[in-house]
């Protein structure tokens, strides 16, 4: 089994630092990621191939957006939350420039709470409502039979009895 890369020794852990962060840019930049395990070494830098590649992909690739999200790009992850579930890079592909790790931040520190909410208040609603037509059914006997179900009266001649 291989260790994980943050177990062998001379791998730095941790925050990034400027520096590192123009050397990976650099060779990024000019050589591309070709092979994410070899280019620690090739760049100079005493990290793992996993990490480099995450803070390309998450902080440094051009073209990433940083910042506040619009409300259309809210309301695009809460759809497509609702229809792909956690599955962060199949939401991220349908937003240009968010990578997954930030929808994902995005999701668990802002919208969940007020998806979750909305949700919980959905819940309410559809629970009152079931509780006033119980309310309804118990004051009138005569509304859960007309309500539910469909009376048919048979008018044929061999239902009719004679006295």
């Amino acid at each position: 089994m291989v260790r994980p890369c943050s177990d062998k020794n001379g791998i730095k852990k941790g925050t990034w630092t400027p520096e590192e962060d123009r050397k990976l840019f650099a060779y990024v930049t000019k050589y591309g990621h070709w092979n994410w395990r070899q280019l620690p070494k090739f760049a100079g830098l005493a990290r793992c191939g996993k990490s480099c590649r995450l803070r390309w992909k998450n902080y440094l690739k051009p073209g990433i957006k940083r910042g506040n999200y619009t409300q259309e790009e809210e309301e695009t992850i809460v759809k497509l939350h609702a229809k792909f579930g956690n599955r962060w890079s199949k939401i991220a592909s349908h937003l240009p420039g968010r990578s997954d790790n930030e929808i994902k931040n995005n999701w668990h520190a802002r919208l969940k709470k007020h998806f979750q909410h909305s949700s919980v208040r959905n819940e309410k609603s559809v629970e009152s409502t079931q509780e006033r037509d119980v309310s309804l059914e118990i004051n009138n006997p005569f509304h859960s039979i007309s309500s539910s179900t469909p009376q048919t009266h048979d008018a044929s001649p061999s239902s009719q009895q004679t006295p």
